[in-house]
């Protein structure tokens, strides 16, 4: 990268991706601190996923459409514990397949399957005008959901092209246990400790909400936003924010919707606006 990060302190928001994501940036230099936010589990209740796959086996899906990596490495993990992963991969291989984004193509691509389709923008609204431009009518669509998002948009807009639709929720959000790095975290950013906080996915961005209100820190937060560069992946992440009436100061260009240009960015954007703080 043209840019380095020597200097500049880095707040991260640790959910799926960010372990590597938080190697990135110390290879670039940049002092990361790393605030968990909320952990990934399996679904409390396997039994429906179990049942999901077992239909997309004996009445192989027309489509499939995945909305995160994560789901369908979820949908993996249970489908080998109960001896299903071939026969289940087998059944998809027929399947159209549509991703939201890059990262769940990079999911499929390692069970050796690839992606029709990929919508141009990571977002539900994407997959809609993806998805509203096919025939639908009368064919069985495999549909991955993910937590903390009312998916009543899509799911109606799927029903209404004449779309048989099967959802699945694979996985679940734990967050309570980390509120405590939350509220650590808004405080740094609130007393000037922070430089930029990088932010790749929505989902960051309301569980800092929540917490700021459950804790009384929504003033806080607001003043660390006032003073700390904001970051973000994409337009999923950036509408969430300005939907709390937050910025966005930098996001990757050309639509590269990655964490490497999301560096390169905040590298840029960083040594513009301050001076480093390790010179």
């Amino acid at each position: 990268m043209a840019e380095r990060l020597n200097g500049y302190r880095i707040l991260i928001l640790e959910t799926r991706e960010e372990a590597q994501f938080s190697k990135l940036l110390a290879e670039q230099g940049a002092e990361v601190v790393q605030c968990p936010m909320f952990t990934i589990q399996d679904a409390p209740d396997p039994a429906p996923v179990e049942a999901w796959i077992r239909r997309a086996i004996d009445r192989p899906l027309d489509d499939l459409v995945l909305m995160t990596g994560e789901g369908l490495r979820r949908i993996m993990k249970l489908a080998r514990a109960r001896g299903l992963d071939r026969a289940f991969v087998a059944a998809l291989a027929g399947s159209r397949k549509f991703t939201r984004g890059p990262k769940p193509g990079k999911a499929l691509r390692e069970v050796g399957l690839e992606p029709q389709q990929t919508t141009e923008k990571p977002t539900t609204e994407g997959v809609i005008e993806m998805l509203g431009k096919l025939d639908l009518k009368g064919r069985r669509l495999g549909l991955q959901l993910y937590p903390d998002k009312d998916h009543g948009a899509l799911i109606g807009a799927l029903a209404a092209q004449g779309a048989e639709v099967d959802a699945v929720l694979p996985y679940a959000y734990d967050s309570k246990a980390a509120d405590a790095n939350i509220v650590t975290a808004i405080d740094d950013m609130a007393a000037g400790r922070i430089d930029a906080v990088a932010l790749t996915n929505l989902g960051q961005v309301r569980r800092l909400i929540e917490a700021a209100k459950a804790h009384g820190s929504e003033a806080k937060l607001r003043a660390g936003f006032d003073r700390t560069l904001i970051a973000s992946v994409g337009p999923a992440v950036s509408g969430e924010l300005a939907a709390h009436g937050l910025r966005t100061d930098v996001s990757p260009a050309e639509d590269a919707y990655f964490m490497r240009p999301l560096i390169s960015a905040m590298a840029v954007a960083l040594a513009e606006k301050l001076p480093r703080q390790g010179t």
